[in-house]
């Protein structure tokens, strides 16, 4: 059996290497290292892929939700509402623009944020919310756009986990995570559904106005050379990352329709056991992308699982073993432990096995006779 990878990219990379090579190499015959045409054609690839009107390439994820804030106009106080379970750079970015972060607990069947606990959070100085696609799942954005549109919120989607899902909205049509609320930002580190071979990121907006604003702060304010309009940073996807990229995003269905396989074989050996609780998801559609495949454990060891695994040489990793609201950076006096049951109920419950395009039939039942071994004892 070919080892087990938590990502196995050298597998990924084999099967495109050609591809990824050639424009790898075009960027160092041409010499156009920083917005090269490669970073421009990529741009208009992921704007057709998404049926985004912008797409605004930077340097990383966590830029592209700061970003996408400072294009916003938030001020130092306003409060910006998100979930506690979640990666830290959602609320760091917020807490670096001096916003004032509003963590909820978050849904126990589907991990994102909790609908009810986003309505109780809001106050006359909420001004935006951001939910975030956990794990490759679509947040409830047909809730959370009636609630921003009721209370005049700007909503700000986190698809750094679920680039290339559908949302399926009430009415039944269908829209690409990321394109739904005022503004997204997406992140292609290398470990992501869409990665490259660094870091990368992207904002996206159907917004002509906020577009043009972004445009110019990723590239130091500047419109024009040395003409600074606006506060800029300097967040600019590289050529040979968009190179990358570009070999990648013709893939990126056939990538998820491959994780949504292997989710749907672990799930079917899994079925029988008492102590777990496995995904939801429809077979059918393509609402979870699986950038991480997440299992509850009950009524057992999920640490001393976790540690039966690693002894057998399966990666496993929790994701994620302390909340946002208990973080020593985002401490805060308002927060109360009761405000936060399913969130501190997840954290002692969650193990991630491993997720990728290259899984194969031997290394999935490897993996849950291993599980369902440890479990059964």
């Amino acid at each position: 059996m070919k080892k087990i990878q938590m990502v196995d990219l050298k597998s990924q990379y084999e099967k495109i290497k050609t591809t990824v090579d050639a424009s790898i190499q075009e960027v160092l015959d041409t010499n156009t290292y920083i917005n090269g045409p490669l970073v421009h054609q990529f741009q208009k690839n992921l704007e057709d892929y998404l049926g985004a009107k912008h797409v605004i390439p930077c340097a990383n994820g966590t830029d592209a939700l700061q970003i996408a804030m400072m294009g916003l106009d938030l001020k130092p106080g306003d409060e910006v509402i998100t979930a506690d379970f979640t990666f830290a750079a959602t609320v760091e970015v917020i807490a670096l623009l001096q916003l004032t972060p509003v963590l909820v607990d978050v849904d126990l069947h589907n991990m994102n944020i909790d609908i009810d606990a986003v309505k109780k959070a809001i106050t006359p100085k909420t001004k935006a919310i951001v939910p975030v696609h956990l794990f490759g799942r679509a947040a409830n954005m047909d809730a959370i756009m009636e609630i921003a549109k009721e209370h005049n919120l700007y909503v700000i989607e986190d698809n750094a986990q679920a680039i290339g899902a559908d949302y399926i909205s009430k009415s039944g049509s269908k829209s690409k995570v990321g394109t739904i609320g005022h503004v997204a930002a997406t992140s292609f580190f290398p470990s992501k559904n869409l990665g490259c071979y660094g870091d990368g990121g992207a904002i996206f907006t159907n917004d002509d106005k906020l577009a043009h604003i972004i445009r110019g702060i990723v590239n130091h304010g500047m419109y024009e050379r040395y003409h600074h309009d606006v506060v800029g940073v300097n967040s600019r996807l590289d050529s040979i990352q968009a190179g990358v990229l570009n070999a990648k995003l013709p893939l990126l269905d056939e990538y998820n329709k491959a994780r949504r396989l292997a989710a749907t074989k672990y799930n079917a050996a899994f079925a029988g056991s008492k102590h777990i609780i496995t995904p939801e998801f429809n077979a059918n559609e393509n609402d979870h992308v699986f950038h991480q495949y997440v299992l509850r454990i009950l009524d057992a060891d999920r640490n001393a699982l976790m540690q039966h695994l690693l002894d057998k040489g399966i990666p496993c990793a929790i994701y994620y073993p302390i909340p946002l609201h208990s973080q020593k950076a985002y401490l805060d006096p308002r927060y109360k432990e009761e405000q936060f049951p399913v969130t501190n109920q997840l954290v002692q419950e969650v193990i991630a096995l491993p997720m990728h395009t290259e899984l194969d039939d031997e290394q999935i039942k490897f993996i849950t006779d291993s599980v369902l071994e440890f479990l059964n004892k």
